[in-house]
């Protein structure tokens, strides 16, 4: 069994491919205070959702079925990641 890192801590970047993007909202059933659909088609979501949604986020990511939406950490958080030691397993 392989574990995944954990997700870093710092600030979250939000960014929907709209181009991609489908308005099946899923997002919008996992993360229903930063993804909200406008109308039929329309997809309206908080760039820079607060710490508190990150789990939601990440779920709502994972759950495109078009994969239109990228999630990215702070540079110091990701910097942080990738000085931590691996853990051994």
């Amino acid at each position: 069994m392989t574990h995944s890192p954990p997700a870093p801590s710092g600030s979250l970047r939000v960014v929907v491919d709209l181009n991609r993007c489908q308005a099946y909202a899923q997002c919008c059933f996992f993360a229903p205070d930063v993804f909200k659909l406008h109308g039929p088609e329309a997809l309206w979501y908080d760039p820079q959702p607060s710490a508190a949604q990150r789990e939601h986020v990440l779920r709502a990511a994972a759950a495109c079925p078009v994969q239109a939406i990228f999630v990215e950490w702070s540079k110091a958080a990701t910097r942080k990641i990738a000085e931590a030691p691996h853990e051994q397993l």
